[in-house]
């Protein structure tokens, strides 16, 4: 029974604990970027998750009031700059992919303002995931700005997850509250997870690590 913001991340982790493993594989870029895995579609593909999770967070940031609005709006704001900073290092391609991943399509159909804090902390703990994936990309190809750039992205993710759940503390007022959010942040999490899996599945390569 989920009680404290703190036993929620948990419950987070722990409960979508296979689906995070394998988004934070090294086969989640792969999925990514269509089986073409260099700079430029790497990029891409962040960008284009930057790009979508902004979008999100600046409708949520105008439809919600008060600390809701607030957590919406700040994060929006750092997913702007995370998306200006990947397009820069583009060098004039094409900034970011035609499409909206999956994860993003499954949190704007959340409308209630409980559902959309669980949500918001389970895109969070699968953006964990795919931040520690590029920073090891970019280690792997000696672009040592690269990789910092992603790991500064990455410890945003820490003030957005403290934002998620202080705001989720707040909001929560009863064991079946903190089971809602629960359900909303798994929801985002096998969203993602789900779109990772058929995209493997399309490029003819098992999901499931081999062991």
């Amino acid at each position: 029974m989920t009680s404290t913001s703190e036993d929620f991340l948990d419950r987070v982790r722990s409960e979508n604990r296979t689906a995070l493993s394998r988004l934070g594989s090294s086969k989640a870029l792969y999925a990514d970027t269509g089986g073409d895995i260099d700079v430029a579609p790497v990029l891409r593909a962040a960008a284009t998750a930057e790009h979508a999770a902004m979008e999100t967070f600046e409708t949520w940031a105008e439809e919600e009031d008060g600390a809701a609005g607030e957590a919406f709006a700040a994060t929006a704001s750092e997913e702007r700059d995370h998306y200006e900073r990947v397009v820069a290092r583009l060098d004039g391609d094409d900034p970011y992919l035609d499409e909206t991943p999956a994860i993003q399509r499954y949190l704007r159909d959340l409308d209630d303002t409980l559902d959309r804090a669980g949500g918001f902390v389970g895109r969070t703990v699968a953006a964990e995931k795919s931040k520690d994936q590029l920073v090891g990309f970019f280690v792997g190809q000696a672009d040592p700005q690269s990789s910092q750039a992603f790991r500064e992205m990455g410890g945003d993710l820490d003030d957005q997850l403290d934002r998620g759940v202080d705001l989720l503390a707040e909001l929560c007022e009863s064991d079946e509250d903190w089971g809602s959010a629960l359900e909303a942040a798994s929801g985002a999490i096998q969203a993602a997870y789900e779109e990772y899996t058929e995209r493997l599945n399309d490029l003819g390569v098992n999901p499931k690590p081999v062991c």
